[in-house]
């Protein structure tokens, strides 16, 4: 599947929950795109109602730190007026942990998963808050030192 396929397929969503079964249709929080395997991290809002993704029950942007400036984000809105979001792709190289949960949330809405050595189960809510605390620390590479300090020079 294109990247652009992907993005422009979470235009259809209607609602918070018909962009999360798009997303789990597409194979989501793993999916291959462009033959790589990517994690999918989405936030946003529709009409006011905020979206996000959480990472071992941390929002996905604390959970990746500085790596999301090494992954893809690309802005998408849905077909209702004040809706949409970013959705960030992560390398599946990049991530050091074996294992994690990824949950697409909302204030009314949940849909979460375990990840363990690139095989995603979908569990409930319970059993992902029963997850969190055995989880470690999720890793992803960052940019490596040289690369920050060439970014400092670069940006000033």
């Amino acid at each position: 599947m294109k990247v652009e396929g992907f993005v422009a397929s979470l235009k259809n969503a209607e609602s918070i929950e018909e962009l999360f079964n798009i997303l789990e249709e597409k194979g989501a929080p793993l999916v291959e795109l462009d033959d790589q395997k990517i994690l999918v991290v989405v936030e946003g809002d529709f009409e006011g109602k905020p979206f996000w993704t959480e990472i071992n029950g941390k929002k996905a942007n604390f959970a990746l730190g500085d790596a999301m400036l090494n992954s893809a984000s690309f802005p998408f809105k849905c077909k209702k007026p004040y809706t949409g979001g970013n959705a960030i792709f992560v390398n599946f190289e990049n991530i050091e942990s074996d294992e994690f949960l990824v949950a697409y949330r909302s204030d009314d809405t949940t849909r979460a998963f375990h990840v363990k050595d690139s095989n995603v189960e979908k569990i409930d809510e319970k059993k992902y808050e029963e997850l969190i605390p055995k989880m470690g620390e999720f890793k992803v590479k960052g940019f490596s030192e040289e690369q920050m300090d060439m970014m400092g020079a670069f940006f000033g």
